[in-house]
């Protein structure tokens, strides 16, 4: 028989209820350690496949912007000819950028006026991390303007 004191020391109480008290929280820890695991996971795949993205946005503009000036060297000649004016071919502007755009294997629109060429790019990227959670790709998109200019001696500001 093991010798037991008659009085249990107050230490040695608090001891004994915090024992009783953590046997009630057995797995918390574990439920706490998979949500924050699935938490960073999200917010890195934020990062990585934001940053992606961002990249493939720059592609994007790049392509618009190199159509656009593609376009915007279709001149209405006759209008350069007869009145000194440099003044686009809306159609032929239009119809140049959307030429680049094919021959460059991207997808947009371009349109046209007497002044400027807009070109819009569509393009996506797809995901690495965020497609745990269910997000495949992400669609990015840029927009250009050239306009045909004459005389040009000195950068714009």
């Amino acid at each position: 028989m093991a010798w037991r004191p008659l009085v249990t020391p107050p230490h040695a109480r608090r001891w004994q209820r915090l024992r009783e008290r953590s046997a009630d929280d057995s797995g918390q820890v574990t439920a706490f350690a998979v949500l924050m695991t699935v938490a960073l996971l999200a917010v890195a795949g934020l990062v990585l496949d934001a940053g992606l993205a961002l990249t493939e946005k720059v592609r994007a503009l790049d392509l618009a912007q190199a159509a656009a000036r593609a376009g915007a060297q279709e001149l209405d000649l006759y209008q350069y000819r007869t009145r000194n004016v440099a003044q686009l071919d809306p159609t032929r502007a239009a119809t140049a950028a959307r030429a680049w755009l094919v021959s460059a294997g991207a997808d947009g629109e371009a349109t046209a006026t007497t002044t400027t060429v807009t070109v819009t790019v569509h393009r996506s990227s797809r995901t690495q991390l965020l497609q745990i959670i269910g997000v495949r790709q992400l669609a990015v998109s840029a927009t250009a303007t050239a306009t045909a200019v004459q005389g040009v001696t000195a950068p714009t500001t």
